[in-house]
Parts: C-alpha cells; sequence; structure tokens
C-alpha cells in the first residue's frame, strides 16, 4: 500500500507537550490532570519500589507525589512548565527520602512479647496488696506517727527534717518512726509481703 507516510505522534513527554499539559491543568481541565497521571504513574512507582522494596508503600508513595504535582500544577507553583518530568521526578525523590528519613529515625517496631513485657502483672498485683495493707496500717495510726511514716515513706524525709513539722525532737522522730514501722512491717509478713524503709 501506497501512499503518504503516516505523521508520528507526537512525543507525550517532549518540552512543547508537557508545556501545554501544564496550561490545560491549570485552565482546569480534568482530561490533562488524567493524562499526567497515565504519563508518570507508573514510572514514579518503579522508582519507589526500587527505593523502599516494599509494594504497598511505592503504591502509597507514588499516589502522594501525584496528588503532590497535580496541586502544585494546578496552583500554578510550576515554573517552568516544560521541565515536569523533572519536577515530578524531584517530587517523587522528595517524598521517598522523606518517607526513608521518618522510617530510619522513628522508634523501631518492637512486638511485645512475655519476655519484654515490661508489665508483670502478678508483680502489679503484690505491690498493690502491699500498699493496700501500708494504708490501712496508716489510717490506724494516731495523727503524729501516720505523719511520721507518711514524710518517710513517701516524701524520703529524715527524722531531723520531719522533727520541725511534727514538733518533736529528731530522736522522738526516730522511736515513734522505728515503732510505726513495726506495725507496718507485722502487718506485711501477715499479708506475706516486705517494706524497705531508711
Amino acid at each position: 500500500m501506497t501512499g503518504l507516510p503516516r505523521p508520528e505522534p507526537a512525543d507525550p513527554l517532549s518540552p512543547e507537550s508537557l508545556s501545554s499539559l501544564v496550561v490545560r491543568v491549570v485552565r482546569g481541565e480534568a482530561a490533562a490532570e488524567e493524562q499526567i497521571v497515565e504519563l508518570f504513574q507508573r514510572r514514579i512507582y518503579v522508582m519507589m519500589l526500587a527505593r523502599t522494596r516494599e509494594g504497598e508503600t511505592a503504591r502509597d508513595l507514588a499516589q502522594e507525589t501525584l496528588m503532590a504535582v497535580l496541586t502544585a500544577v494546578r496552583a500554578g507553583r510550576v515554573r517552568e512548565p516544560e521541565r515536569l518530568g523533572a519536577f515530578v521526578l524531584g517530587t517523587a525523590r522528595n517524598i521517598a527520602s522523606n518517607y526513608l528519613r521518618a522510617r530510619w529515625l522513628g522508634p523501631a517496631e518492637v512486638p511485645i512479647t512475655p519476655e519484654v513485657a515490661s508489665i508483670d502483672p502478678h508483680r502489679d498485683i503484690e505491690a498493690a496488696d502491699r500498699v493496700a495493707v501500708v494504708r490501712r496500717a496508716l489510717a490506724s495510726f494516731d495523727p503524729i506517727d501516720r505523719a511520721i511514716l507518711s514524710l518517710t515513706l513517701f516524701e524520703g524525709l529524715k527524722p531531723g527534717e520531719i522533727a520541725p513539722k511534727v514538733g518533736l525532737s529528731p530522736e522522738a522522730v526516730r522511736t515513734r518512726k522505728s515503732r510505726a514501722v513495726q506495725r507496718v512491717v507485722e502487718g506485711l509478713r501477715t499479708a506475706g509481703g516486705t517494706l524497705a524503709v531508711d
């Protein structure tokens, strides 16, 4: 068949084609946006897959890149429309780098297993039981002994620091503290626990 030679289709990635595409998107042509997606989606996906080695992540990052590119094109932020390909590639590179940086700097995911669990429910129950015993013992003390023991156990104060607060000598505070601690220890022994007091 002889005839006129067919004209070659315009290269969709030529500077003229890309510049025209940007102008059409700025005008609000949805078909132009779809054309950008068709032109670059596969390329971006392959690049993201090479960098992340995760198919689902690569798809998500490709979508994110396309959204960023379309938003920038719609807003007229592409300064050199004839270089849209370079703009898309640069945006994809930035998004991939941000993702990889966040993943690298983010906290490592460690599965919680019984070996690494920081909570031992049995130990917590025992501690709660000991606290209950101490609270019951404190409730039965006269107000001065309760204050002495509370200031010792919960605020870490020494007899010399407690004495002015309760109006007793340091020696009297030591004696009362010793007796109060002994009563709490007896209560804990009965409950099966121990108490550490300076």
